[in-house]
């Protein structure tokens, strides 16, 4: 595979030591043999498709020689250790459709030691529940778990500290 992390990284750190400067390339890819130019272009356009690298890329992955290439701000904040500013700027946010929430209530419910009776019964109830209903019913079980801190502290830690 061309694909290569490492070289990557280094294509990265050449072009951050002149940021916001284009870095001349023409004389280095000229003295490329086929495969380490195949490695070059597969790299860049990847690093490029991505947006960490602008760079002139025709859409037969060709590359404008005249062009040279730069590395973008999201490039700079991909190098930084702390995220740079898109981790200062970016803010996350996390929308659940109500029938993902239907479908985790009542995943909890079936794996309840509830009689199956009851579980038939509350599942049919939050099958049936509208959506703001739901949304209350979610910020509820959010309290619930939060007053048993000891319980969520254990998941938060153990989310924390699971391998990625």
């Amino acid at each position: 595979m061309k694909l290569d992390r490492a070289y990557q990284r280094e294509l990265l750190e050449e072009l951050a030591a002149s940021y916001p400067e284009r870095v001349e390339w023409r004389s280095r890819v000229m003295v490329m043999d086929t495969d380490s130019m195949a490695r070059y272009q597969a790299n860049l356009a990847y690093l490029h498709e991505h947006g960490l690298v602008s760079s002139e890329i025709d859409a037969g992955l060709q590359f404008d020689m005249s062009n040279n290439p730069k590395i973008t701000a999201r490039g700079m904040d991909f190098l930084a250790d702390d995220g740079g500013l898109s981790a200062i700027l970016g803010v996350v946010t996390v929308k659940l459709h109500e029938d993902t929430l239907k479908e985790v209530i009542g995943q909890k419910i079936t794996e309840s030691d509830l009689p199956a009776p009851e579980k038939n019964r509350l599942l049919d109830q939050i099958k049936s529940l509208p959506g703001e209903t739901i949304k209350h019913l979610t910020m509820k079980l959010v309290d619930a778990g939060l007053a048993n801190w000891p319980i969520a502290l254990q998941s938060i830690e153990h989310f924390v500290h699971a391998p990625k």
